[in-house]
This record gives structure tokens, sequence and C-alpha cells, in this order.
């Protein structure tokens, strides 16, 4: 059976990604630090694998990732997922420990995720599997008062293309998913701010079956980068 591991899974886009999985018959590991919420997603679901843990901390990290392996007997996907936006404020507005809450998840979190799933592929026998990152449309073009988020998404970016070159070794793949306004609890305050002139929005369902399609190529082939956004939304185009 192949394997998954989601991290952030507890809502949102990883929520919307782990049914997508275990729909398709995957054994999916589900991380994040609300037990309870993982459970839901899961629904009892007879793949899913709950994994509490914090992606900030190395020692949660390794823990969840021995017990997968174990679990599934290999690691094929990591989604990397596990992500915060913060407060949205100007730079000499925002605090360090606010600075730093996002780094410590958006990137810090994200590198020691990769890195154990790149451990765990390089290991494993026969080798390989593939990272996927969550990006962001903010890695192009950030939303105004974002300065933490879109500096560390810019960062996934350097990330994704570093372990694409050191992973061909290893037959390890890595992608990343820029996704714009899937419809989360996150975008969800964005639209009750802005009654009136609600931003453009697209299903988080479809965020699901995007991932679900990188993570299903042959070993051979690799959607290195994928822009998935709602329709509308002004990305493209000159103010």
């Amino acid at each position: 059976m192949t394997s998954v591991l989601i991290t952030g899974a507890s809502a949102g886009i990883g929520a919307a990604c782990a049914r997508a999985f275990l729909d398709a018959g995957w054994r999916v590991g589900l991380m994040a630090r609300r037990e309870g919420a993982l459970e839901a997603v899961a629904g009892g679901h007879e793949n899913a694998v709950i994994l509490p843990g914090d992606v900030t901390s190395p020692d949660d990290v390794a823990r969840c990732f021995d017990l997968f392996a174990a679990t599934a007997g290999r690691l094929d996907v990591l989604f990397n997922n596990a992500g915060r936006f913060g407060r949205a404020a100007m730079i000499d507005e925002l605090g360090y420990d606010e600075w730093r809450q996002v780094v410590d998840v958006n990137l810090h979190g994200m590198f020691l995720c990769a890195q154990a799933a790149f451990g765990q592929m390089r290991r494993q026998v026969p080798r390989g599997g593939r990272i996927i990152n969550n990006g962001s449309l903010s890695a192009h073009a950030p939303r105004e008062g974002s300065v933490a988020y879109t500096t560390t998404k810019h960062a996934i970016t350097g990330l994704t293309r570093s372990l694409s070159l050191d992973g061909r070794a290893f037959d390890i793949a890595c992608g990343q998913i820029d996704i714009g306004n899937a419809r989360t609890e996150l975008l969800e305050s964005i639209i009750a701010a802005k009654p009136d002139a609600p931003p453009p929005t697209m299903d988080v369902a479809d965020v699901g079956r995007a991932v679900l399609h990188m993570a299903t190529l042959p070993p051979e082939a690799n959607v290195q980068f994928m822009t998935l956004m709602a329709t509308q939304m002004p990305y493209i185009g000159r103010g």
C-alpha cells in the first residue's frame, strides 16, 4: 500500500488532502499538534495513522516519522504542509516573537520534516520517494502586511530546488504547490474582513485532488512547481 505523511493535517488544506488520499486507498499519516482534531479528520479510517506532534520540535518530528515508517513499512510521499500566516502587520509593527512563531513553523518546521523524510527515503529499500512542499502565491506576489509569511514562502522555494537537486542521486523527487485562495478557516477570516468585496475562492477539495495527482506520478516524472488558484484572483495582470 502506498504511503503518505501529511503535516498540518488537522484542518484546512492538510485535512482536505488527508481525506483525498484516504479515499484513494493510501496509508495516511496525519501529523499535527491537536490529536482530537486529527482523529476527527481520520474518521476512524483503518488506513489512517494519527501522529500527534509539533513540527517545530526535532524530537516530535523524529518520533512521528519513525512511527509512521514502522507502521506503513516505508514512506513514499511527504506532503510538507504545516504552516501559519501570523498577524497581518507592517514590519515595524510586528514583534520579534511574532516573526519567530511564523518562521519556526513555516521554515524550521518544514526543514525538519523534509530532513526526516529525505533520510527515510534514502535509507529504505527500495530507496526513493517524493516530497511535496506547500508553497504559496506569496512566494511570487505577497499580500499586504505579510512580511513573515511571505519571507518564509520564498525560502521554501529554495528548499524545494535544493531537495530536487540533492535528491536525484537517491531517487527522491521534490515538487512544490503554490496555492491561492483555497477556502479554508484562514481564508474565512479574510472574507469576513471584506464582506462587501470578498476575494475569489476555490473549494479546498480541489487542492486535495491536485496534491494527489502530484503524488501519483511515476518515479520518472515530477511536477516541479504547480500554481493552483481561484480562477478570478488578480494574480495575473498589471495594476
